[in-house]
């Protein structure tokens, strides 16, 4: 198993950076940024707490702590659930748009870094791009965690991987079908079924595949993950059908992408070729007729109720593990 690692601020940031309070900063700060960077004990010590509190833990380890969160995209769940899960473990947030910051006016991101790791405890961030999280990371001396970005939802998956524990047992023993868009969280997706130790498989069209360097990592891991082009040789006999949206934010739609993914939608037809005890997650929103019928997304299988609120759990264990 690949051992943990961290993203690390620059020696110089770590060597001159103190606590409000002047109390010296120990070591490297834990950041949480992609499923494939952290080995399976963190990763399950993490939905383990989240567990732990959904079942009436009621410690608040984050007393006096406090998140900044920076959205450069538009948010539901990823906004209430931290503010609502920091505030439960004791600490409180800070929420930041684009127009409310010096990021919107050309300040760099590390710049932006080094300034709020003097004045908050971690920082959360969604943004479009990736490489603007790592820079985020790479000179903040505090965690950072990764709210979305256009490649990766770590949390999201999170969450779905303590629903899949949650109604089918085991996560390792389970088969997972994704149909759709192979983005940013069938990205996750795949990280996880590495680290967890599940199958995976990914029914995409062929011009909508998942980054081939993301199916080379799962190969060179060990990972149980497979691609095709026919849903309904993923979803076959699958424990768990996933998907999301076709119109991701900052993607165009259009009447192209929507006739490649038609043929991915999942419907009654397709579920029945899942076991029958099957359940169905969506990362939501969802648009009812296009990525998902009505019948599935709101009938008996659905769990994405379930999965949205564990969001909220989850990453209680996740602010946890960095901040505490």
């Amino acid at each position: 198993m690949a051992r943990i690692v961290r993203a690390v601020a620059p020696r110089s940031a770590i060597g001159g950076a103190t606590q409000l309070g002047g109390r010296p900063k120990a070591g490297p700060p834990r950041h949480f940024l992609d499923i494939d960077q952290y080995d399976v004990g963190d990763l399950r010590g993490m939905i383990d707490l989240g567990t732990a509190y959904k079942n009436g833990r009621h410690d608040r380890p984050l007393e006096g702590k406090t998140l900044a969160m920076i959205f450069e995209k538009p948010s539901t769940r990823t906004r209430v659930s931290f503010e609502v899960a920091m505030r439960q473990l004791g600490g409180d947030t800070i929420v930041i748009g684009t127009a409310d910051s010096q990021l919107g006016r050309g300040e760099t991101t590390a710049d932006t870094a080094r300034v709020l790791s003097r004045y908050v405890d971690a920082i959360m961030m969604r943004t479009n791009h990736a490489e603007k999280l790592a820079d985020l990371a790479r000179h903040a001396t505090v965690p950072v965690i990764n709210g979305l970005t256009d490649s990766s939802h770590p949390c999201q998956i999170m969450a779905d991987v303590m629903t899949l524990q949650e109604k089918k047992g085991p996560v390792a023993q389970t088969v997972v079908a994704w149909s759709g868009d192979g983005n940013n969280v069938a990205v996750s997706w795949v990280h996880a079924a590495v680290r967890f130790g599940f199958e995976l498989r990914l029914a995409c069209p062929e011009a909508l595949p998942p980054p081939p360097t993301v199916l080379d990592w799962a190969r060179r891991e060990g990972g149980r993950v497979s691609l095709t082009h026919e849903p309904d040789d993923a979803v076959a006999n699958a424990d768990c059908v996933v998907t999301d949206t076709w119109v991701s934010m900052g993607v165009e739609a259009n009447i192209s992408r929507h006739n490649l993914l038609a043929p991915y939608r999942v419907d009654e037809r397709l579920m029945a070729k899942a076991k029958p005890d099957a359940i169905f997650m969506h990362c939501l929103p969802a648009k009812r007729g296009e990525e998902v019928t009505a019948a599935v997304i709101d009938g008996p299988q659905s769990v994405v109720w379930d999965e949205a609120e564990n969001r909220l759990h989850v990453q209680k264990g996740i602010l946890a593990w960095c901040i505490g």
